[in-house]
């Protein structure tokens, strides 16, 4: 047994006795972190009211070897979410966050970069607009900027450029196969037989590239159009994908036509996030984000 000093965010707390409770915690150096506080719902107890959901608190706890469950000891409050004092909406948002670090992390497995993009995240909901205007764009836009850049940190960011299947570079095409069981795009030849597979707009797909290209960095270099209209991506001076507007046609059959690319975009990458935990998230229902649902083609 050791005692450990951290920095963490609290992510959920459950009754476990008169006096007790049971914390899960994110932390930096030790990963998610379930610990037992004993006396924490007693009136003077140690940890002084800092056991409360999305609360940054500094604690002490013992980790224990043997598999049991650890033990809180101290924990000290620095920052409290206090996002639901002014708008019910970034409560909801900030909850969701919370969430997706429970469900999209194991035990004792650290991701640094997650912790910290989680804290950043959690301070810019908490921190109120004053002006009241855009508020659901500018949530819709910090949740779809965690979504992929904790994907990204776990591994789970799907491939964009190339067919999943067979590897095939991303050439000009209106609309794209998004394989939610593949983990990416498809060409046409994987797309076949393939189940749960959405399709996306040439729109919504540059969207989603141009969100991705600072995220993956080493992947994405340049996005421009060229001469005759085409969006493409250029990696060095080759180009990793060419990609045609939408034609009137798929303008008038497209299901997001008259959307905005992140109405499409959200409620993509919140099917890729159902199909990688195996169920919605809780407070997926509550986020005020606008996103039309779009149902996948069982082929």
């Amino acid at each position: 047994m050791s005692l450990e000093k951290t920095t963490a965010i609290i992510l959920r707390v459950v009754e476990f006795s008169e006096t007790s409770c049971i914390v899960t915690m994110m932390t930096r150096e030790y990963g998610k972190v379930t610990a037992m506080a004993k006396g924490a719902r007693r009136p003077k107890s140690p940890f002084e009211a800092a056991l409360d959901v999305l609360a940054v608190c500094r604690i002490v706890f013992l980790k224990k070897s043997s598999g049991a469950m650890d033990l809180l000891t101290e924990a000290r409050l620095e920052r409290r979410f206090r996002a639901g004092s002014f708008s019910l909406n970034r409560l909801y948002a900030g909850y969701y966050v919370g969430e997706l670090l429970n469900l999209l992390t194991d035990d004792a497995d650290p991701h640094p970069d997650l912790f910290d993009l989680a804290i950043e995240t959690i301070e810019a909901i908490d921190t109120p607009d004053t002006t009241e205007s855009g508020e659901t764009e500018i949530l819709d836009n910090m949740i779809l900027d965690f979504e992929l850049a904790s994907l990204h940190c776990l591994g789970h960011l799907p491939m964009l450029t190339q067919c999943v299947g067979c590897g095939k570079e991303k050439t000009a095409h209106s609309r794209v196969s998004f394989g939610m069981n593949s983990g990416g795009i498809l060409c046409s030849k994987c797309r076949a037989g393939k189940r749960n597979v959405v399709s996306l707009s040439a729109s919504g797909y540059t969207f989603l590239l141009n969100r991705t290209w600072g995220i993956q960095k080493q992947q994405l270099k340049q996005l421009k159009e060229n001469e005759s209209g085409c969006m493409a991506v250029h990696e060095g001076n080759s180009v990793v994908y060419q990609l045609q507007p939408d034609s009137p046609e798929d303008e008038t059959s497209s299901d997001s036509s008259s959307d905005t690319p992140i109405r499409e975009v959200r409620s993509l990458v919140r099917t890729y996030m159902t199909h990688l935990i195996g169920y919605p998230p809780r407070m997926q229902k509550f986020l005020n984000l606008g996103a039309r649902h779009y149902v996948a083609n069982q082929g």
